[in-house]
């Protein structure tokens, strides 16, 4: 389960190591999801907390939130071998990094990938404005400071300097330069790194690594891959992006009852035969994968208390069906067990 840090200080201290991870990202072993906002701190106290105990001690950071503006920020933060990840927003601020927070001996590389709002990033002689879906390559190393002009969103991902430096031409050089959010391998990255900050995606040692390999294979190829890497890593991440692009598309739609593989293709800029391909990859076919979803949020709409009146030929329609004895046979297959019988076992359950 996630953790949801409470405002006390021993779990604002606990909090502060969890986020941080600063000194043995490659030796991770905890994938717990951790959470903090400062709702849960009172008002007064949020701006006080969060620099001693979060911007200082986990980020290495100190913040002054714009005049006239309530403090907020909440962040969302996973540790994973090789790779740190930040959900956040944060309000109006300006974040700084001093050459005391900055001496710390650590040399990890952050890319940080703005989503909403936009952010000026100073470095050395170096400046860049991040608008929606822009990011930027920063040493944990270099004095600088960020302005949030407005409250916004972001991604950081954060990587051992050795491991980056295997794949990318000249990570000092890509420090501080503008990445544009027409950047094709930018895209495919966030919305694949932006889904492993759910829990359940990474249930196996096996599968954290694949998708740490997968994350760190889209960076190079987002900062600008070795020649050695390019290749590989445009089979194993950029598949491995536009497969699980894929299937969220294909979640999020699956009640369309018109969903098709050439809607999936339009979506992804590809061709209907590479989009058969990536489900071949994974061994299942589009209509497999679509039917699996149908079924599923029917099984879940079934079970729910709210939903037990519905008839179940307005929840075979609703979930993407067009034909009721068709979603009959297939949910039966699929599940060993009619519509009705799920019914009744979650009305039985309700009762005790």
């Amino acid at each position: 389960m996630a953790r949801k840090l409470r405002p006390n200080r021993e779990s604002c201290e606990g909090a502060s190591a969890a986020l941080a991870g600063n000194a043995h990202l490659t030796d991770a072993n905890d994938f717990t999801t951790t959470r903090f906002s400062t709702d849960d701190l009172p008002e007064k106290d949020r701006v006080a907390i969060w620099r001693e105990q979060y911007g200082h001690t986990a980020f290495r950071i100190d913040v002054e939130p714009a005049k006239g503006t309530p403090f907020h920020a909440s962040i969302t933060s996973r540790r994973l071998p090789g790779l740190s990840l930040w959900w956040g927003s944060l309000s109006a601020a300006c974040l700084a990094r001093t050459r005391e927070l900055a001496g710390d001996g650590n040399d990890d590389l952050l890319l940080f990938m703005n989503y909403t709002g936009s952010v000026a990033a100073v470095a050395g002689d170096r400046e860049v404005v991040l608008r929606e879906r822009d990011a930027v390559l920063l040493r944990s190393d270099d004095v600088g400071k960020y302005d949030r002009f407005a409250p916004g969103r972001s991604l950081t991902l954060r990587m051992p300097r050795p491991v980056l430096s295997r794949l990318v031409t000249d990570v000092d050089d890509a420090a501080m330069r503008h990445i544009s959010r027409k950047n094709g391998a930018l895209r495919l990255l966030m919305s694949y790194a932006g889904t492993l900050t759910v829990e359940n995606r990474l249930a196996e040692p096996a599968l954290v690594d694949l998708a740490v390999s997968h994350v760190h294979d889209l960076v190079a190829l987002t900062l600008g891959a070795t020649r050695d890497t390019a290749g590989a890593a445009q089979d194993r991440g950029v598949t491995a992006a536009r497969l699980a692009a894929a299937k969220t598309f294909i979640t999020r739609n699956s009640s369309r009852r018109e969903l098709s593989v050439g809607a999936v293709a339009a979506y992804l800029g590809v061709s209907p035969r590479y989009v058969q391909r990536l489900f071949e990859t994974d061994g299942t076919t589009f209509s497999e994968f679509l039917l699996d979803q149908r079924l599923s949020r029917a099984h879940r709409m079934l079970s729910a208390p709210q939903s037990r009146r519905r008839p179940v030929s307005v929840i075979a329609f609703q979930v993407g069906f067009g034909d009721l004895s068709y979603f009959n046979r297939c949910f039966r297959r699929f599940y060993g067990f009619t519509p009705r019988d799920i019914r009744q076992a979650a009305a039985r359950e309700l009762a005790g």
